[in-house]
């Protein structure tokens, strides 16, 4: 079980209104019976979306075949997994992976959700081919990083192993009907997981596309689901808010929003620091459309009360033994922001934490008025990148930007008038910082990250988000693409728009084709023309959209040229 603290003195006429309303119209009851009109008198992209109340109960019907896949891989000497996905297919298992390690005997398991061709081939070049399973995970069975990374990692298996044997080391999830359910046939695949199609991607954690992979490194999936389930039995509670804390989060976070604190910062001690990247798709891609939205920040160091604007409302995170961040959010309450203390016996607890957030942000949408399961403005960036695509098929090159100034090799790109890269920079970000008592339609920053994944590269973008938020007390994001087109890509164009955005982008040393067909040598385009494409397809989506926007290429050093940008905010 676990303990929840909820504290908002500040905020307790709206929230008490809220959940009066709540229970007035019986949203909790009508959630429950899969009742489309809590968000909408449109059935469209909800009602086939609301299968994941069902993943706790489903999932212990499942338990048998899954463990009998994972006896018969590990019997056959398998030792690593590489997950092969993007977003809500690849984020649930990466956080289990994380969060739960591997247990003795079971699979080591690896995400790959970068097209960077760096990323590529760190993910790849030291696997034994021989003891290496692949778990190609898609819903919709067409995602193109997905099917990329499957083209390469199938023909770099059978020039391993041989093509006789490169399908029985792949797998499939997906769901019925998909592309990559026939493609999977064509190829011979050991195995195909078909999900309940009525399951969107981010509310996907507790289905097979969580389930397989958490079985695969050892993880107990009848007490994960044990958990969920106690969670829903909880959850279903439409009268005691102190037992169904789950839908009062929900309301908490909607309520806030709509007062303009909309940035639900993650405080998250040591062992469930991964979980909030989860999270972070989940709020992100379900409350940011149509104007409206709510921000997660996961990962930001935590500060000193002064140091934040009143725009925030912070989760903690943690273990009940685990005390890191005690004191800091001790002071952020005695300060009156408001905060949610969630304390868990168990890293098993997040099969409760999964669903628990899932009814939280589905009940959020319902109080700032937007439904949670579709994502409109997810496919622009992708149509944007497809037209680059186009062109670069047409003229053999993606359309060239031209920089704004170049400075020891760090080039910036946009509306800029300063002579100087600090300059440039600094009246960036101060154009848009709004005074001190302003709260609603605060900025917030995002940094756009399409660089090569690494340990380095991430701690000197932390260092940058760090000063910003300090200088300017302003939220900030930190994201790799194309892994957060995935994620809070649909928030960032679909809020109201007060985001500003800096892409990161350098030099590919390496490079690596994408088969045009798993089994063929023949290639029309790279991984590196892809990721190129995808930067410029949502530059362009988020100025299409009116965003607030700079692309900052660093050259050939990436880790120098963030230093240099750091240094510039004192």
């Amino acid at each position: 079980m676990k303990q929840v603290k909820f504290s908002y003195e500040n905020y307790q006429t709206q929230v008490d209104v809220n959940l009066s309303k709540l229970k007035e119209e019986k949203i909790v009851e009508r959630i429950w019976q899969k009742d489309y009109t809590v968000w909408s008198d449109d059935p469209t992209e909800i009602s086939n979306r609301l299968g994941w109340l069902d993943c706790p109960t489903k999932g212990l019907e499942q338990i048998d075949e899954v463990n009998h896949f994972v006896n018969e891989i590990i019997n056959e000497g398998f030792t690593h997994a590489l997950l092969l996905g993007m977003g809500g297919s690849s984020l649930a298992p990466e956080v289990f992976r994380l969060t739960f390690g591997v247990a003795e005997g079971y699979l080591d398991l690896a995400v790959l959700d970068s097209t960077d061709p760096g990323a590529v081939i760190d993910k790849t070049k030291d696997l034994d081919f021989e003891k290496t399973l692949f778990i190609v995970s898609t819903k919709s069975g067409g995602t193109v990083e997905t099917i990329s990374f499957m083209k390469y990692c199938f023909n770099l298996t059978g020039k391993k192993l041989g093509a006789e044997k490169a399908p029985e080391h792949f797998v499939a999830i997906t769901d019925p009907g998909s592309g990559l359910e026939q493609m999977a046939k064509d190829l011979k695949f050991r195995k195909i997981f078909l999900n309940d199609p009525d399951i969107g991607g981010r509310f996907s954690a507790l289905s097979l596309f969580g389930l397989v992979p958490a079985a695969l490194v050892g993880i107990d999936l009848r007490e994960l689901l044990k958990s969920a389930n106690n969670e829903a039995d909880s959850s279903k509670n439409a009268e005691d808010f102190e037992i169904n804390t789950a839908s009062k989060l929900g309301v908490l976070m909607g309520s806030l929003a709509n007062e303009g604190v909309d940035k639900v910062t993650l405080i998250s001690s040591a062992k469930l620091k991964y979980f909030g990247a989860w999270a972070e798709q989940l709020i992100a891609e379900s409350m940011g459309k149509f104007g409206k939205g709510i921000l997660p920040v996961d990962l930001e160091e935590v500060d000193s009360p002064e140091n934040y604007s009143k725009d925030r409302l912070f989760v903690y995170l943690k273990l009940k033994e685990e005390n890191e961040f005690d004191a800091q959010v001790e002071a952020l309450k005695e300060s009156g922001f408001a905060v949610v203390e969630l304390a868990l016996d168990s890293v098993y607890d997040l099969g409760a934490e999964l669903l628990a957030w899932e009814i939280a942000t589905a009940i959020s949408g319902w109080v700032i008025g937007v439904q949670p399961y579709d994502q409109p403005n997810v496919e622009e960036a992708k149509i944007k990148a497809r037209e680059m695509m186009a062109a670069y098929k047409e003229k053999g090159e993606l359309p060239k930007l031209e920089a704004a100034l170049t400075e020891d090799q760090v080039s910036i790109y946009g509306d800029v008038s300063s002579s100087s890269l600090k300059e440039a920079i600094i009246e960036f970000l101060d154009a848009f910082n709004p005074g001190e008592n302003e709260i609603k339609d605060r900025s917030y920053v995002s940094l756009q990250a399409y660089l090569r994944p690494s340990e380095e590269t991430t701690n000197v973008l932390q260092e940058l988000r760090t000063k910003i938020q300090k200088k300017y007390k302003l939220a900030t994001t930190l994201g790799y693409g194309p892994r957060f087109l995935h994620s809070t890509g649909q928030l960032h164009k679909g809020d109201a728009g007060h985001g500003l955005f800096i892409q990161f982008t350098a030099n590919m040393p390496e490079e690596v084709n994408i088969p045009d067909n798993p089994g063929e040598d023949t290639s029309s385009v790279t991984f590196g023309v892809l990721k190129n494409a995808q930067a410029l397809g949502d530059r362009q989506a988020l100025l299409d959209n009116d965003r607030k926007f700079i692309r900052i290429d660093l050259g050939d050093d990436i880790v120098a040229g963030v230093k240099k940008l750091s240094s510039y905010l004192v």
